[in-house]
């Protein structure tokens, strides 16, 4: 089959498609025949050798992937026929023709959407879930500040917070992100590199503060994220394109607001964690993508590109210049 491939760390050039084995499903696990794939900032990181997979996950880049069920391998329960439509949280290996999946990460496809629109969900979306849901705990009435509010988590993050009844605000690099943020239902935005998000957030909740921040940007955000932190709030730190080295009071600054720093990465979950989540969000939030009216939601693509122009899709997302997610197609 062919696969994404870079034979050494480096930038964008160093990847292209490469004839490797095609896996063989295992106990419990189906073989995928991928149709599209999308683009994380771990396969970023794991191209410059920072972010390595998991021990036993597949070298081959590509966390989410959507396609029909090829092969089905020893021990699976029937839940799933060979032809069936699909879409799967990946510890790796998405970005080629075929990968194998544990039954309980594939997840069906909602009425209505393509193949490439399901190739953005699984990932992003299950992050945003779980950030909101079980690591933040999100309540109605909570006030959300949402780091690249336009990322592909960015938009999801929005629209989920909006469906538990919580304010979202959000920050971003330029005007048109701000305003796609709003039309997913952001209630404010703030533009970083023309204002002080903190600032603005304390301005904006009236002196309050939000009580939850999801933050993927780490330590150049850290004292604007205490600054416009509420009394109680929790601090989601799930990403570090900010760096990685704090410098000043950071304890002393928290612990005035009693606050929380949680930290939280799902690729590297243990199987067990990834089944618990891939199913609550089956149960409560896929549902919701085929439903009609203000609760529908919707994944936000901005561009497709077939597998070939890897080095394309990556050079776009490393210019930031993507609103929700960049889609690869496979060749079939």
């Amino acid at each position: 089959m062919l696969a994404v491939h870079f034979d050494k760390p480096g930038g964008p050039e160093n990847l292209h498609l490469k004839e490797v084995a095609r896996p063989t499903p295992g106990e419990g696990e189906v073989l995928l025949k991928v149709a599209a794939s999308a683009l994380n900032r771990g396969d970023l990181l794991q191209r410059q050798g920072l972010y390595p997979p998991p021990p036993g996950a597949s070298s081959i880049l590509g966390l989410e992937a959507s396609g029909h069920v090829s092969e089905l391998g020893p021990g699976c329960r029937g839940h799933w026929k060979i032809g069936d439509s699909a879409m799967a949280l990946l510890s790796g290996g998405g970005q080629a023709q075929y990968v194998t999946v544990p039954e309980e990460l594939l997840m069906c496809i909602p009425e209505g959407l393509t193949l490439q629109q399901a190739a953005a969900i699984p990932e992003a979306w299950l992050t945003a879930f779980q950030l909101l849901h079980l690591v933040g705990k999100v309540q109605a009435g909570d006030s959300v500040l949402i780091h690249a509010g336009s990322s592909s988590v960015g938009t999801a993050a929005i629209q989920l917070t909006r469906m538990a009844g919580a304010l979202p605000l959000v920050t971003a690099g330029s005007q048109h992100k701000l305003q796609m943020a709003k039309k997913l239902g952001a209630a404010a935005g703030f533009n970083y590199k023309e204002e002080d998000f903190s600032e603005a957030t304390l301005k904006f909740t009236k002196g309050a503060g939000v009580n939850l921040i999801l933050d993927c940007v780490g330590a150049s955000y850290w004292e604007k994220n205490v600054n416009c932190l509420a009394l109680d709030g929790r601090w989601i730190l799930f990403g570090l394109m900010g760096g990685v080295d704090v410098s000043g009071p950071l304890l002393s600054k928290l612990l005035l607001k009693r606050g929380s720093l949680i930290t939280s990465l799902l690729r590297s979950r243990d199987k067990k964690y990834k089944q618990k989540l891939v199913k609550a969000f089956s149960e409560q939030i896929l549902p919701h993508f085929s439903t009609e009216g203000p609760q529908r939601l919707l994944p936000v693509v901005d561009r497709v590109y077939p597998a070939t122009e890897i080095q394309a899709a990556h050079e776009y997302m490393e210019a930031n210049r993507n609103v929700g997610k960049i889609v690869l197609e496979l060749p079939q």
